[in-house]
């Protein structure tokens, strides 16, 4: 199983963490390790060792067949299902490794920070690109956003990864983070939800 993830593929958080609205040119994309993923009703645990940890919630798309070189017309056949994640970010790790242009490996792919909702056939959406979500924190909104506010669409970054990558079934994709970031503290409670579905509780500890 590969985890990839989009960075910057939100204008507004492009520019809450670099005060620019300019859209790269192709999408900014990152991998963790499979041990990054944290499963439905597992905690997640605060490393005290990485200074920062901040949450980035997104929509993940789970990918249900093999693919190369996959057209962005077809790209919608390789996916089946849809979630809210996540992206758990060692913030002050990564500001260091952006100035000294290095890579996000570390500051992304510790262990557990990628935190996985339940899944909702994508059937269940009339539309994968106007799906609103939002993230709670001990019961107050932090995070919100719209699929159609991606830079790159789910299909595009599909096409994209699939030109580097052979896609394969179990493989799950983080499509970005809308504006609102935020650190994350002992004793939080996370909630993301998918319109009107709650899709996932994680417990910080």
């Amino acid at each position: 199983m590969k985890i990839f993830a989009v960075g910057m593929n939100y204008a507004a958080h492009h520019r809450e963490l670099h005060d620019t609205l300019k859209k790269p040119e192709e999408p900014v994309v990152f991998t963790k390790a499979d041990s990054a993923l944290l499963k439905p009703g597992r905690p997640f645990f605060v490393p005290d060792h990485l200074g920062q940890i901040d949450y980035e919630a997104e929509v993940v798309v789970r990918i249900c067949r093999l693919g190369k070189n996959i057209p962005t017309r077809f790209a919608h056949r390789y996916y089946d299902a849809v979630t809210v994640g996540i992206d758990f970010t060692a913030r002050d790790l990564q500001r260091r490794a952006s100035q000294n242009g290095q890579p996000w490996t570390i500051c992304k792919g510790f262990d557990g920070s990628a935190a996985i909702g339940d899944w909702v056939p994508k059937e269940k959406f009339l539309d994968i690109q106007r799906i609103h979500f939002h993230l709670d924190i001990n019961g107050a909104t932090v995070q919100e956003g719209c699929t159609s506010d991606m830079l790159f669409t789910v299909d595009e970054t599909i096409a994209y990864l699939s030109r580097f990558f052979t896609l394969k079934t179990g493989d799950l994709l983080y499509t970005g983070t809308p504006a609102g970031v935020g650190p994350v503290h002992i004793g939080d409670l996370l909630e993301g939800w998918l319109e009107e579905r709650r899709v996932l509780d994680v417990k910080c500890r």
